[in-house]
């Protein structure tokens, strides 16, 4: 995992791109027995929560200058300057599986964004709907690539930078790794006794950080976003130099 895809500013197009590329994988691979649907959520933030989670939409407001409460003279009556709290729609783009002849949902996939894991009413919306699918006879794959934020709840808690967590009702497996390993590739749960094709994150992620040329527009010069600690910041230091140094 780069570290410096995290950036709140720079992570809602690496899901929209990564998700996309995911299902892009999966479909030959389930046709014809499934198919592959993005589907969307939205819920509004305030001012306060925009700004956590890093979307600029509604920031905008933080490049005036800030001008003191005046009271202005009508007449007999006094006029106050106020500042109004306004909301920003947000939007998440997750995948559903679904069984071509029944057209029911197998399988959810869900790619953590930083307004469910920092944002107080993301947060809410997105466990509603994670309790919601873990109630049912659906499959949950819920892929965390992001260090920033409280984790989603297990029962027993598992400390690690990045997670993979593959569920239906109650059971389920979770892949932890650090920043240092790839992330691990996984079989996609489906119905009873059809073949799990595999899902390699870590070569989709590449592939899409290729095409997007992540590597014009991310600035490796300051620490990422969230920091690191003493011993990855050097091992990451050590490969981005080297990348430097191989480019010149």
């Amino acid at each position: 995992m780069d570290p410096y895809l995290e950036h709140p500013s720079v992570w809602p197009d690496v899901h929209n791109r990564l998700i996309a590329a995911i299902a892009d994988a999966l479909s030959p691979k389930l046709s014809p027995k499934y198919y592959v649907r993005l589907e969307q959520r939205a819920y509004s933030l305030t001012i306060d929560e925009s700004l956590l989670v890093g979307r600029p939409d509604l920031t905008i407001l933080t490049s005036h200058p800030e001008h003191p409460q005046t009271i202005l003279p009508l007449g007999d009556v006094d006029v106050l300057e106020v500042t109004v709290p306004t909301l920003d729609e947000a939007t998440e783009t997750y995948l559903e599986i679904h069984d071509t002849q029944t057209r029911t949902v197998v399988t959810v996939i869900e790619l953590l964004s930083p307004t469910n894991k920092l944002g107080d009413e993301g947060r809410r919306t997105y466990l509603k709907k994670r309790y919601r699918v873990l109630a049912s006879q659906t499959h949950l794959v819920e892929i965390d690539l992001l260090r920033a934020g409280e984790t989603m709840p297990l029962v027993n808690n598992v400390q690690s930078d990045y997670r993979i967590l593959i569920a239906r009702e109650e059971r389920g497996r979770l892949f932890p790794f650090s920043l240092r390993k790839k992330i691990p590739p996984f079989n996609l749960p489906l119905l009873p006794g059809d073949p799990q094709p595999l899902v390699e994150i870590n070569d989709i992620l590449h592939e899409v950080y290729a095409r997007a040329r992540y590597d014009l527009s991310l600035d490796y010069d300051p620490p990422p976003a969230p920091p690191l600690n003493e011993g990855d910041t050097t091992w990451a230091r050590e490969l981005i130099d080297k990348a430097k140094r191989e480019i010149e």
